[in-house]
């Protein structure tokens, strides 16, 4: 539950005033060593904008949830390691579609500057051909 709760930005001061009970209170909360009511298990679960089943999955499980600017939202469940391996593959994912765009680029501007070239050989055959009298 904590790190969906940091994900989100918020304190656990924040939550605990949210849920009207202490800081240590809702501490043992988050580490599953008091039990929660459905009220409370519910304003949490709607603080962290997420469904209250998220709540009550294995603590050995965390969960990373994103959104994304098309309003849906992504999540990975698992553990630490394999969220962060998750984070890797992507942040190597957008490192390998950076790239691959530069190298778009630097491949546009080639073509361009020897479209460039071409045109002014093609230029410089029609002026020899239109003196020579050659119009082949």
């Amino acid at each position: 539950m904590s790190i969906l709760r940091e994900s989100k930005g918020i304190s656990q001061a924040d939550m605990a005033e949210q849920l009207d009970v202490d800081v240590n209170t809702y501490a043992r909360i988050e580490r599953g060593e008091t039990n929660v009511l459905h009220p409370k298990l519910s304003k949490i679960a709607e603080l962290l904008n997420v469904d209250i089943l998220d709540l009550l999955a294995d603590d050995k499980n965390v969960y990373l949830v994103s959104e994304s600017n098309n309003n849906s939202t992504s999540c990975v469940i698992g553990s630490s390691a394999e969220i962060a391996f998750e984070i890797q593959k992507s942040q190597m994912a957008i490192a390998h579609k950076d790239e691959t765009i530069n190298h778009k680029d630097e491949i546009i501007d080639f073509q361009k500057r020897e479209i460039e070239r071409l045109e002014e050989i093609i230029a410089l055959m029609k002026a020899t051909n239109s003196q020579t009298g050659n119009f082949n």
